[in-house]
């Protein structure tokens, strides 16, 4: 269904400009000394996250979508833009810290340590499952998990000297 297609096309849409928002941010942050971690495992997000994508393009075609779970998926973009809005211009899909500055510990950091990887955890199997793919929501969330807790061990280590 066309729907559908529209509905993924903005999903990607959504993703190039937050990548474009997040290239901005990343040199900014290294303009200021930040220092990048984890760069090994990046592509490895991507692929998974752009695989993701494509899936759901082939796997959702002609199956009629689920207004209550497509509700659920636009309830967490207002969560995506919380956790954006709170990281302001240190928000980027790498991992890049600011030695000198403090951690940010407004909006969604006041209660989680990574809401970022939560949201997006959430979205990883909340989209599938607006067409009813279970089974593909249950193996990108297992494959995201596996790459995010390299990230978060990555990103943690990164964050140590911070923390109080």
């Amino acid at each position: 269904m066309w729907f559908n297609l529209f509905i993924l096309v903005l999903v990607a849409a959504q993703r190039l400009v937050e990548l474009v928002i997040s290239r901005r941010n990343a040199q900014k942050l290294l303009a200021r000394g930040g220092v990048e971690h984890g760069a090994a495992h990046y592509p490895l997000l991507v692929l998974v996250h752009a695989a993701w994508i494509i899936g759901l393009v082939y796997f959702s075609w002609g199956i009629e979508a689920s207004w209550p779970w497509l509700g659920a998926y636009l309830a967490l973009q207002a969560a995506r833009g919380w956790v954006i809005a709170a990281l302001g211009e240190r928000w980027t899909t790498r991992i890049i810290v600011l030695p000198d500055e403090p951690l940010v510990d407004s909006g969604p950091y006041r209660f989680l340590r990574h809401p970022n990887y939560a949201v997006v955890a959430a979205e990883i199997f909340i989209l599938p499952m607006v067409w009813g793919l279970f089974w593909f929501a249950m193996i990108f969330t297992v494959l995201n998990a596996l790459v995010v807790a390299w990230r978060i061990k990555v990103e943690e280590e990164a964050l140590r000297p911070m923390r109080p």
